[in-house]
C-alpha cells in the first residue's frame, strides 16, 4: 500500500472476491470488477460488468410467494481472454501452477496491471502481464492489454478473446435461490476479422445492450471465430520465440438503449470500436483526464490515512464521475462495484453529496436532478398511502417506485422475514438536507428556486401531513416509522411494525419545515407566487408547518435523547456474554433471530441513530432545532446521550464507526480515532465480513473524505461564507486539501499546529469571506492568508 498505488501479493482464493471490488475500474458510466480474464464466475471469481442506471425486474417465488425484485444488471462479461499451449488447457489460477501473481491498482493513472507466470501440463512456463483500463475520457471504452512472454521453450498458443452474455446476478449469495437471468435474445456476430459484437436485451426492462470487441496482436496470426451460444468469441494462433513478448491488445465499447443520440446500440458499439485509437493513444488521454480529476481533488493527509483516503476518492471518482452528470442516475450504495444491495440508491447520498458539493457541483446537480425527475412518483406513493405531499422510497432504483424488498433471508437461521425497513421515510428529510447543503456550497439559487424548492415544499408536505396531533402531550407526533438504525422495526410483541415518535426522524423533520418555510419567505415575490400557485399552497397549511416544526414530540428517559418512545422500556442486553459467545456481534439482529428472540426487546443499535443528528448538525444549529422544539438540549445533556448510546451499538453499518468518529471528534474526545480508524479500513479490511466482496460501501468511503474536509475542520458553508470551527486530533494533526467554492477552483487549505492556511487562485469571482469563532476576515482571488485559530 502506497499513496499511488495499492498492490496485492500472491494469489489467495478467499481474497479474490475483495480484491475484485477493490480493484474495480470504472469511469460513472460503467465499471467492471477486477477479476481475472480467463476466470468465468464460480465460487472464487466473479467478473461483473454494471452500468450507472441500467436496471431490470424478474419474479422470484420465495417461501410460497411471489416476489419482484429490481436489480442493477451484470451485463456480459468484456473481460474473457484466456490461452493455452498446443496439447494443453486453458490456463486459470485454479487449475494450473501459478509460479507469481502480483496485482498493482495504479490510482493516478486508473489502471489495474497483473503479472502471472504459468506452469502447463508438461512444465513449460508463460509469463503473463496485463494492464487493464476502462477509459475516463470516453466512457463507452474499456482496454486490456495482454504481454505473454515463453520462457525457456518456443512453440505455438492459442489466445481466446471474447464476449460472455451467459452471465447472470449470482454475486451474492443470500441472493441465489432467485431469479438471475436478466439477460435475453442474446446474439453474436463478427464484423470485421478482428472484431466481434454481442448484442441482447434485459428481460424485464427490455433495455437493449451492444459490446463490441476488437482484437489485435504485433505477431503473425490466425484467427478463426468460435462462437457458442451466448458468447462471441475468436481463437488467435500465434507462435511464441523464447524471450520475446508477444502483445494482444483488446479494445471494447459498449453501449445501451439509455444513450442519447444512437439508434441502435450495438450498431453504436460496432461504431466506436472500428473508429478506436490505437492502445497508446488511448492509455495517454485515459491518464490525462486521471491527472484532471486528481487535480480537482487535491488531497494531502499524512501517515497511513493518506493512501486509504486516496483509494477512497478513486472509488468514489470511479462511480460518481463528471459524466455522471449527463446520466438520470442516483448513488447506487455499493458502487458500480458488485450487487450487494441490488445496486439500488437508499440515502447514502447524505453522506457523499457534502464531499462532492465542493469539488463537482455539476454532479451533485446531477444526482439531485434524479430526486426531482421521481418527485411525481413520491406523490403518488404518499397518495396511495393516504398521505399529502411526497413520499420517497427508502430504495430506489430506475423509475422511484419502492424498491425495498418485502422478505429479507437470515443467513443464519436460512428464514425469510418480513422487511420493514421501507417505514424509513426519513429518506425523503436526507433528500431536503442535501438539496440545502447543495445550494449552499455551490451559490445554485436557480435550482434552490426551482427543482429544489419544489422538492423541499412537497417533502415538508409530506412531514405536516403525517405528524398527528396529541392534545394529552400538546405536541405533534410521527407514528408507525423506522429509523437509520434499522434494528427496531417494532415494538415487542406488536402486531404491525413501526415505531412512534424516532427522534432522529422527527428532529429532521422539524428541520425540513423551518428550513422550507424560509426558503419560502426569502423568494423574490414573483417566484413565490407562481409556487404558491403551481403547487396549491396557502396560508392555513405554512401555519400548520411552522406549528409542527416547533411542537414536535421528542421522547427522553433518564436524562438522554430517546432512539424512540419507549426506548427507555426496552431491556438491557448481555453485550458481555453475547461477545463471549459470538465474538462478532455486528450483525446482531441475525443472531438473536436465530435464537427465537429479537432485537426489538433490546436496547440496541445497529448503527448510530440519535447521534446523526450531531453528524447533520453543528453544536450551535442542533442546540437551536431543539430550542426552537421548546428542549433544552446543552453540552452536557449530548454528552450523556452520546455515552448512551456508545455503549449500546454494535456497528453493524459501515456508516455507524463513521458517525461515531464524526460525533467523538467534534466533542474532542480520545476514543475519536478509534471509530475513524475503523471507518477508514471498514472496506479495506473487510471488516463487516465479507461483504465487501460484493461491492464497496460508497457512503462511508466518501464519508471518511468528508470527515476530513468538513468534520475535523468544522467546515460550513452557511450563509455565503465558509465558516470553520477545527478539533485537531493528535493522530491527524496537519492536513490539506483543495476545494471549489462558488466559482471559485482549487482553493487551497491547510490545517497544521493551530493556524488555517487559506490560498484563493486568481480570478474575476467575488472574495471568499472566512468565519472563525472570534472573526470574520474576507479573502480576494489571487490572495493568501493565515489565520490562528482560537482556543476552544
Amino acid at each position: 500500500m502506497r499513496d499511488g498505488t495499492w498492490d496485492y501479493e500472491g494469489y489467495d482464493p478467499a481474497q479474490e472476491r475483495l480484491r475484485e471490488s477493490l480493484c474495480t475500474l470504472g469511469n460513472g458510466y460503467f465499471a467492471t470488477r477486477g477479476a481475472a480474464p480467463e476466470c468465468a464466475a464460480d465460487a472464487v471469481h466473479y467478473p461483473g460488468t454494471y452500468v450507472a442506471g441500467c436496471y431490470s425486474r424478474l419474479t422470484s417465488q420465495v417461501s410460497g410467494r411471489e416476489v419482484e425484485n429490481e436489480d442493477m444488471v451484470n451485463l456480459p462479461n468484456w473481460l474473457p481472454l484466456r490461452l493455452r499451449t498446443a496439447t494443453g488447457t486453458w490456463l486459470t489460477p485454479d487449475t494450473h501452477r501459478l509460479l507469481d501473481h502480483r496485482l498493482r491498482l495504479d490510482l493516478c493513472a486508473g489502471t489495474l496491471e497483473r503479472t502471472a507466470r504459468y506452469e502447463d501440463e508438461e512444465g513449460r512456463r508463460i509469463a503473463v502481464r496485463q494492464l487493464r483500463l476502462v477509459h475516463m475520457a470516453d466512457p463507452h471504452l474499456a482496454l486490456l492489454r495482454t504481454e505473454v512472454t515463453a520462457e525457456g521453450w518456443s512453440g505455438s498458443v492459442e489466445i481466446e478473446s471474447a464476449l460472455d452474455g451467459t452471465v447472470a446476478n449470482s454475486g451474492v449469495e443470500r441472493y441465489r435461490s432467485l431469479a438471475s437471468r436478466h439477460l435475453k435474445q442474446v446474439r453474436t456476430g463478427t464484423d470485421a476479422p478482428d472484431t466481434i459484437w454481442l448484442h441482447c436485451r434485459t428481460a424485464g426492462s427490455e433495455t437493449g445492450i451492444g459490446l463490441a470487441a476488437r482484437t489485435v496482436t504485433d505477431a503473425p496470426a490466425v484467427t478463426t471465430e468460435a462462437h457458442t451460444p451466448g458468447r462471441a468469441a475468436q481463437v488467435l494462433r500465434i507462435t511464441l520465440t523464447e524471450g520475446r513478448t508477444v502483445t494482444v491488445d483488446k479494445t471494447v465499447a459498449l453501449h445501451t438503449s439509455h444513450d442519447p443520440a444512437i439508434k441502435d446500440p450495438m450498431d453504436a458499439a460496432v461504431d466506436r470500436v472500428g473508429r478506436a485509437a490505437d492502445f497508446e493513444t488511448l492509455l495517454d488521454t485515459h491518464r490525462t483526464a486521471w491527472q484532471q480529476l486528481w487535480r480537482n481533488t487535491e488531497l494531502d493527509v499524512p501517515n497511513s490515512a493518506g493512501p486509504i483516503l486516496r483509494l477512497h476518492l478513486f472509488h468514489l471518482l470511479q462511480t460518481l464521475s463528471p459524466h455522471t452528470a449527463e446520466l438520470d442516475v442516483g448513488v447506487p450504495a455499493r458502487g458500480l462495484h458488485g450487487e450487494a444491495y441490488r445496486g439500488h440508491v437508499f440515502w447514502d447520498e447524505l453522506f457523499v453529496l457534502p464531499y462532492l458539493n465542493l469539488h463537482f457541483p455539476e454532479v451533485s446537480r446531477a444526482l439531485l436532478t434524479y430526486r426531482h425527475r421521481r418527485l411525481e412518483r413520491a406523490r403518488r406513493s404518499a397518495q396511495d398511502a393516504g398521505h399529502t405531499g411526497a413520499m420517497y422510497p427508502w430504495q430506489s432504483g430506475s423509475d422511484g417506485r419502492e424498491e425495498t424488498q418485502q422478505l429479507h433471508l437470515n443467513p443464519r437461521s436460512g428464514r425469510w422475514l418480513p422487511d420493514h425497513s421501507r417505514l424509513q421515510h426519513h429518506v425523503g428529510s436526507a433528500i431536503a438536507y442535501n438539496v440545502w447543503q447543495y445550494c449552499e456550497a455551490s451559490g445554485d439559487t436557480e435550482f434552490l428556486h426551482t427543482k429544489g424548492l419544489e422538492m423541499l415544499v412537497q417533502i415538508a408536505r409530506f412531514w405536516g401531513g403525517f405528524a398527528e396531533y396529541d392534545g394529552t402531550l400538546g405536541r405533534y407526533r410521527i407514528r408507525g416509522v423506522v429509523g437509520p438504525d434499522e434494528y427496531h422495526d417494532a415494538y415487542p410483541g406488536a402486531d404491525r411494525p413501526g415505531l412512534d415518535d424516532n427522534a432522529y426522524t422527527n428532529v429532521t423533520a422539524a428541520w425540513v419545515l423551518a428550513r422550507t418555510l424560509d426558503v419560502l419567505h426569502e423568494l423574490p415575490e414573483l417566484v413565490r407566487r407562481d409556487l404558491v400557485e403551481r403547487v396549491g399552497l396557502d396560508s392555513a397549511e405554512l401555519d400548520l408547518w411552522d406549528d409542527v416544526s416547533r411542537r414536535l414530540h421528542v421522547p427522553f428517559h433518564s436524562g438522554v435523547i430517546s432512539q424512540f418512545e419507549g426506548y427507555g422500556d426496552l431491556a438491557e442486553l448481555d453485550w458481555a456474554g453475547y461477545r463471549e459467545r459470538y465474538g462478532d456481534i455486528r450483525r446482531l439482529d441475525r443472531i438473536l433471530e436465530a435464537e427465537g428472540d429479537s432485537v426489538n426487546g433490546y436496547r440496541a443499535s445497529k448503527q448510530a441513530d440519535v447521534l446523526m443528528l450531531g453528524y447533520l448538525f453543528s453544536p450551535a444549529e442542533l442546540g437551536g432545532l431543539f430550542r426552537r422544539l421548546g428542549y433544552e438540549v446543552d453540552e452536557a445533556l449530548w454528552r450523556e446521550t452520546v455515552d448512551h448510546y456508545l455503549s449500546r451499538t454494535s456497528h453493524g453499518s459501515t456508516l455507524s464507526s463513521l458517525v461515531h468518529g464524526w460525533v467523538l471528534g467534534r466533542a474532542r474526545r480520545v476514543e475519536a480515532w478509534t471509530y475513524i480508524h475503523e471507518a477508514l479500513h471498514g472496506d479495506v479490511a473487510d471488516l463487516q465480513g465479507g461483504t465487501t466482496g460484493e461491492g464497496v460501501h460508497l457512503g462511508a468511503m466518501a464519508g471518511t473524505l468528508d470527515l476530513v474536509q468538513r468534520g475535523l475542520t468544522g467546515l460550513e458553508t452557511r450563509g455565503g461564507a465558509l465558516r470553520f470551527d477545527p478539533v485537531p486530533l493528535p493522530e491527524l494533526s496537519e492536513y490539506g486539501f483543495a476545494i471549489r467554492y462558488r466559482g471559485h477552483r482549487g482553493v487551497q487549505l491547510r490545517l497544521s499546529a493551530g493556524r488555517l492556511h487559506l490560498s484563493v487562485p486568481a480570478s474575476d469571482e467575488d472574495p471568499i469571506d472566512v468565519t472563525l469563532a472570534d472573526r470574520t476576515v474576507s479573502v480576494a482571488p489571487g490572495e493568501s492568508c493565515t489565520l490562528t485559530l482560537p482556543e476552544r
